[in-house]
């Protein structure tokens, strides 16, 4: 059993919003399944983190989910900034239930294991931060990822972390996020948000304080996911 990680699939069956437009993104659905199928066995588990459908209402996700669902493996899903048709934890948990999708779980204030790994996350935010909207939104999803770390070391997990906003970009740092790492202990985290080209090339990807930082923007993986151990 595994664990693999991947973020930004923006997949788009059931709404008009095709990414095949992009550079580098020609029949990027296939390439995932292709890929995914070949690396990633049914025991094993992959973390989506966040951009996962462009639906506009969660309802409007059961083609991108069906998509998923035939994926191998058991998924975790973590929002991301385009993810309009995000709801409560709830919600969620009883759509994917109703519709049987039940290879599929919802990380949102809480954490799930795998492997003997805690799978913690939130979506993150701006690191540069500045208005009070803005902070209002951080200090929230710094709440969520300190909900969502904080019991899993003290059941005694080694933590995994998941974002979907970069905590680091052109050496710039969100503090507040960081905070919540390095105060837990965290060895790894994953994010993605990044996509190729010129951006990716501003992403941290390193160690810095003792954490492991990837990127797992799709497009950068070349649309293969990532082991995380």
């Amino acid at each position: 059993m595994a664990v693999y990680a991947i973020a930004d699939l923006h997949l788009s069956f059931g709404t008009d919003k095709p990414m095949d437009v992009f550079p580098g993104w020609a029949n990027y659905t296939e390439r995932i399944r292709e890929n995914w199928q070949r690396l990633v066995t049914p025991d094993d588990t992959v973390v989506i983190a966040g951009d996962i459908s462009w639906a506009m209402d969660i309802r409007d996700t059961v083609k991108d989910f069906e998509y998923i669902r035939q994926l191998n493996g058991k998924k975790i899903l973590l929002k991301g900034n385009h993810d309009y048709w995000w709801t409560t934890k709830a919600k969620m948990d009883r759509f994917l239930s109703e519709n049987g999708f039940d290879c599929m779980s919802i990380l949102h204030n809480n954490f799930l294991t795998a492997d003997g790994l805690a799978l913690c996350g939130s979506r993150g935010w701006f690191y540069d931060a500045e208005t009070d909207a803005d902070m209002k939104v951080l200090n929230r999803e710094v709440g969520r990822l300190r909900m969502s770390v904080e019991p899993a070391v003290k059941a005694g997990y080694e933590p995994i972390v998941f974002l979907h906003y970069p905590p680091i970009y052109n050496n710039m740092e969100c503090e507040e996020i960081m905070s919540v790492l390095r105060e837990y202990g965290v060895k790894k985290c994953f994010y993605g948000h990044i996509h190729g080209g010129n951006a990716a090339k501003r992403a941290f990807i390193g160690e810095r304080y003792g954490i492991s930082f990837k990127l797992i923007a799709c497009d950068y993986l070349k649309f293969m996911p990532l082991a995380v151990l």
